[in-house]
């Protein structure tokens, strides 16, 4: 299988525009440039192949062609995890920076159930937004996820569940019932999205057509802290579903738990999303609210929530606080998640109580967070002056 190990650059998300420009640099005339890219697209897309001797459609000649300066590789998986509710973590290695280097690492979470399965990506290296309840957080940003290793996590993903035509999972324990193992996509792994705008919006566009990996937008959902300008922006452009990771009602206890704040407070933030397009009650607003104990869990909070949230069609999923080492919280009690849901549900939203999945496998909600550390700008330097 293709893994990261391959030094030849990938062909793995890249548009349709680059691909056409791939086969221009070999020589393939113009006039028949858009019925390789189309050819190609499918085998990769929509066939999940793994070698270009798979893609027969091509000349044996542009086979060795493509070959010989180009691969289909995904992240390498460094290690797999399976929790006992069957939930799998995948810590994956990407291509590095320089020649010789170890490349960054990121975690992807799969996540199955009954009839379908929710994969969660990861946008960046790390995150810059310091929120103390999440594990992540506590990780330094070390880079940006380039296209290429964004839908490379679905393509690693579909391989190791057996999620293409004819194919089969190497292990299939507590896979779905169903003809698709990955059902939905969130963005809701490693870093904060909206600060990756352009990489995730071109990997969502491949996710999204029609004719490759075929994932309808409202299966994608992007999940934000509040990166309030580029909310519309992402609704005008990619139109996938929203989540907005909210965790607090008042701004003083939002500023301390979710950082953005201080730029972007709770009025700002929820006018982006009454204003979010294609907003109605079949494409609502995820509100995401983790249940921290003694810290935002009261019916007074509850009853704010619902104050705020007025006139937004939106649900409300309640995320019991997932712990990991070191954490300064605490989850709420059972009873007082139940409580507080009791009154968000009389309020007329739906207000799920996500059940924690992976906690074993540290692969829940808020847990994950890889050992990749960003190098000084000055030591990149010393290193690229090296001979």
């Amino acid at each position: 299988m293709c893994n990261s190990t391959d030094t030849k650059p990938t062909l793995i998300g890249l548009s349709r525009d680059e691909l056409a420009r791939v086969f221009a640099a070999l020589g393939v005339p113009e006039r028949a440039q858009a019925m390789r890219v189309a050819q190609l697209w499918n085998w990769i897309y929509a066939r999940g192949a793994t070698d270009f001797q798979q893609m027969t459609v091509l000349s044996k000649d542009l086979r060795a062609s493509l070959a010989e300066s180009w691969s289909l590789a995904r992240p390498e998986i460094v290690t797999e995890q399976i929790s006992t509710d069957g939930t799998r973590k995948w810590l994956l290695r990407l291509m590095p920076d320089k020649p010789g280097a170890d490349g960054p690492l990121v975690e992807t979470v799969y996540i199955p159930e009954t009839r379908r399965g929710t994969l969660c990506i990861s946008s960046q290296v790390g995150c810059t937004l310091t929120c103390p309840f999440c594990h992540t957080g506590t990780q330094k940003l070390v880079r940006n996820l380039s296209p290429q290793e964004i839908t490379g996590q679905i393509m690693v993903a579909r391989d190791r569940v057996g999620d293409w035509p004819e194919a089969q999972a190497e292990d299939a324990t507590g896979l779905p019932d169903a003809e698709r193992k990955i059902t939905n996509i969130v963005l809701m792994g490693m870093g904060e999205p909206l600060y990756n705008f352009a990489h995730v919006r071109d990997a969502m566009a491949i996710a999204s057509a029609s004719d490759g990996l075929a994932y309808s937008k409202r299966r994608i959902t992007l999940s934000t802290s509040g990166v309030v300008p580029e909310i519309p922006r992402w609704g005008g452009e990619a139109n996938t579903m929203l989540a907005v990771s909210l965790h607090a009602v008042r701004d003083e206890l939002r500023d301390k738990l979710v950082p953005i704040n201080r730029k972007w407070p709770i009025a700002e933030l929820l006018a982006a999303c009454r204003n979010y397009p294609s907003l109605s009650n079949a494409r609502r607003i995820t509100f995401e609210y983790v249940m921290l104990k003694g810290v935002n869990d009261t019916l007074g909070d509850a009853k704010e929530l619902v104050r705020l949230l007025a006139g937004i069609p939106a649900k409300i999923n309640l995320i019991p606080f997932n712990p990991w080492p070191g954490a300064p919280y605490q989850c709420s009690a059972w009873e007082q998640i139940e409580k507080f849901a009791e009154v968000v549900n009389r309020a007329g939203y739906a207000s799920p109580v996500r059940s924690p999945r992976g906690r074993d496998i540290m692969a829940a909600c808020g847990q994950l967070k890889s050992a990749s550390v960003k190098t000084r700008a000055s030591k990149r330097r010393a290193e690229a002056a090296a001979p």
